[in-house]
Protein backbone atom coordinates (compact mmCIF):
# COMPACT_ATOMS: atom_id res chain seq x y z
CA UNK A 1 0.00 0.00 0.00
CA UNK A 2 1.26 3.45 -0.97
CA UNK A 3 1.23 6.30 1.54
CA UNK A 4 -0.67 9.32 0.29
CA UNK A 5 0.65 11.46 2.70
CA UNK A 6 3.79 12.45 1.52
CA UNK A 7 3.68 14.51 -1.81
CA UNK A 8 6.68 12.57 -3.26
CA UNK A 9 5.19 9.32 -2.87
CA UNK A 10 1.84 10.77 -4.67
CA UNK A 11 4.37 12.01 -7.65
CA UNK A 12 5.09 8.74 -8.33
CA UNK A 13 2.27 6.64 -8.08
CA UNK A 14 1.03 6.02 -11.67
CA UNK A 15 -2.74 6.43 -12.52
CA UNK A 16 -4.06 3.71 -14.83
CA UNK A 17 -7.25 2.52 -15.78
CA UNK A 18 -8.97 -0.21 -17.33
CA UNK A 19 -6.93 0.53 -20.84
CA UNK A 20 -3.67 -0.20 -19.36
CA UNK A 21 -0.32 -0.59 -22.26
CA UNK A 22 -0.39 -4.30 -22.90
CA UNK A 23 3.52 -3.94 -23.51
CA UNK A 24 5.24 -5.79 -21.40
CA UNK A 25 8.45 -3.94 -19.94
CA UNK A 26 7.68 -0.11 -21.87
CA UNK A 27 6.29 0.80 -18.43
CA UNK A 28 3.81 3.84 -20.56
CA UNK A 29 0.08 3.42 -19.70
CA UNK A 30 -2.03 4.30 -23.29
CA UNK A 31 -5.65 5.23 -23.29
CA UNK A 32 -7.78 4.07 -26.55
CA UNK A 33 -9.43 6.42 -28.01
CA UNK A 34 -12.73 6.21 -30.16
CA UNK A 35 -12.39 7.60 -33.12
CA UNK A 36 -14.92 10.35 -33.88
CA UNK A 37 -17.94 9.92 -36.31
CA UNK A 38 -17.67 12.36 -39.02
CA UNK A 39 -20.64 14.31 -39.23
CA UNK A 40 -23.24 14.09 -42.00
CA UNK A 41 -23.10 15.93 -44.85
CA UNK A 42 -25.66 17.89 -46.27
CA UNK A 43 -26.62 19.79 -49.61
CA UNK A 44 -27.93 23.46 -50.05
CA UNK A 45 -29.89 23.52 -52.95
CA UNK A 46 -31.88 26.88 -54.77
CA UNK A 47 -34.66 25.84 -56.74
CA UNK A 48 -35.82 27.65 -60.12
CA UNK A 49 -38.72 30.15 -59.90
CA UNK A 50 -40.07 32.70 -62.35
CA UNK A 51 -39.75 36.19 -61.03
CA UNK A 52 -35.87 35.89 -58.71
CA UNK A 53 -33.68 37.56 -61.36
CA UNK A 54 -30.44 35.61 -62.36
CA UNK A 55 -28.29 38.81 -61.20
CA UNK A 56 -30.04 37.91 -57.84
CA UNK A 57 -29.23 34.48 -57.68
CA UNK A 58 -25.29 34.94 -58.58
CA UNK A 59 -25.36 37.89 -55.95
CA UNK A 60 -26.53 35.50 -53.03
CA UNK A 61 -23.92 32.69 -54.56
CA UNK A 62 -21.08 35.25 -54.42
CA UNK A 63 -22.47 36.60 -50.82
CA UNK A 64 -23.17 33.86 -48.65
CA UNK A 65 -21.48 30.41 -50.23
CA UNK A 66 -18.59 32.32 -51.29
CA UNK A 67 -18.49 31.44 -54.93
CA UNK A 68 -16.42 33.49 -57.89
CA UNK A 69 -18.26 35.06 -60.31
CA UNK A 70 -17.94 32.13 -62.84
CA UNK A 71 -18.74 28.94 -60.41
CA UNK A 72 -21.94 31.72 -59.54
CA UNK A 73 -22.78 32.21 -63.09
CA UNK A 74 -22.62 28.21 -63.51
CA UNK A 75 -24.78 27.06 -60.22
CA UNK A 76 -27.24 29.97 -61.45
CA UNK A 77 -27.63 28.37 -64.92
CA UNK A 78 -27.58 24.64 -63.79
CA UNK A 79 -30.84 26.62 -61.27
CA UNK A 80 -32.38 28.29 -64.35
CA UNK A 81 -32.02 25.31 -66.79
CA UNK A 82 -32.69 21.98 -64.96
CA UNK A 83 -34.93 23.62 -61.75
CA UNK A 84 -32.20 23.06 -59.14
CA UNK A 85 -28.62 23.68 -58.66
CA UNK A 86 -26.05 22.76 -55.52
CA UNK A 87 -24.90 25.83 -53.69
CA UNK A 88 -22.33 23.93 -51.50
CA UNK A 89 -22.48 21.06 -48.90
CA UNK A 90 -22.30 21.51 -45.36
CA UNK A 91 -22.76 20.06 -41.97
CA UNK A 92 -26.29 20.05 -40.82
CA UNK A 93 -26.04 23.23 -38.87
CA UNK A 94 -23.49 25.45 -41.20
CA UNK A 95 -26.86 24.12 -44.34
CA UNK A 96 -29.64 25.24 -41.84
CA UNK A 97 -27.72 28.77 -41.05
CA UNK A 98 -26.93 29.13 -44.87
CA UNK A 99 -31.00 28.41 -45.97
CA UNK A 100 -32.07 30.55 -43.76
CA UNK A 101 -29.56 33.35 -44.43
CA UNK A 102 -30.76 33.16 -48.60
CA UNK A 103 -34.28 32.79 -48.01
CA UNK A 104 -34.07 36.45 -45.34
CA UNK A 105 -32.11 38.50 -48.23
CA UNK A 106 -34.54 37.06 -50.90
CA UNK A 107 -37.53 37.98 -48.63
CA UNK A 108 -35.74 41.46 -47.75
CA UNK A 109 -34.86 41.77 -51.21
CA UNK A 110 -38.94 40.67 -52.35
CA UNK A 111 -37.86 37.89 -54.37
CA UNK A 112 -39.45 34.38 -53.97
CA UNK A 113 -36.13 31.98 -54.46
CA UNK A 114 -36.25 28.97 -52.38
CA UNK A 115 -33.09 27.11 -50.59
CA UNK A 116 -33.36 23.79 -49.22
CA UNK A 117 -30.80 20.75 -47.94
CA UNK A 118 -31.01 17.10 -48.37
CA UNK A 119 -28.75 14.30 -47.25
CA UNK A 120 -25.52 14.50 -49.67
Amino acid sequence: MINLDTLDDYLFYPILNSEEDTDEGSGVATANRAKAKKPSLYKVLLHNDDYTTMEFVVYVLQKHFGKSMAEAQGVMLKVHNDGVGVCGVFTYEVAESKVAKVEREAKENGHPLKCSTEPE
